[in-house]
């Protein structure tokens, strides 16, 4: 399968979903969920230079987006060419303050890694409509069960097919 062609079921079981995420700020959710994934998903040597990118691209903007829902990126591909992109879908303990336009805290965060920009935009539209869509919002919003909301991913991308 062509890398940038990697479904969004397939981002998240490489990233993994992360529950009761500690943390008051954005810096320390996007930290404990760093360090919470696993060696497989993100070399240890790679976590410092991680947190530096998403950090540096939060400074720029917020990737809070409405709803609740948190979409933390590097700007640019960090990946090289042997190592998977993912992402990683975590809940924090508590919801938290991360300037969303509708000023609402963030429950559900999407911590994207890609490899190539192409592939990020992808994605991020996926994760975007995903979240509009009632059933998958209401899974996320209940903090669901692993399986069920991997399901429900790859439910919905049957019928993009």
């Amino acid at each position: 399968m062509d890398k940038e062609e990697i479904t969004l079921t397939q981002l998240v079981k490489n990233g993994g979903i992360y529950f009761n995420i500690e943390g008051s700020s954005k810096k320390e959710i996007v930290i404990n969920l760093i360090n919470a994934l696993s060696s497989a998903a993100l070399p240890s040597c790679k976590r410092d230079l991680l947190l530096n990118a998403v950090m540096e691209r939060e400074a720029l903007i917020s990737t809070g987006i409405e709803n609740g829902i948190a979409l933390p990126h590097p700007r640019t591909p960090l990946l090289e060419e042997d190592e998977q992109p993912f992402v990683a879908i975590a809940f924090p303990r508590q919801p938290i303050d991360w300037e969303t336009p509708d000023n609402k805290p963030v429950h559900t965060i999407f911590l994207i890694v890609s490899d190539s920009s192409k592939q990020h935009l992808n994605a991020l539209t996926k994760i975007n409509f995903l979240c509009m869509e009632k059933n998958f919002y209401s899974l996320i919003n209940a903090q669901a069960a692993e399986e069920e909301i991997i399901s429900a991913i790859e439910e919905t991308e049957k019928g993009w097919g």
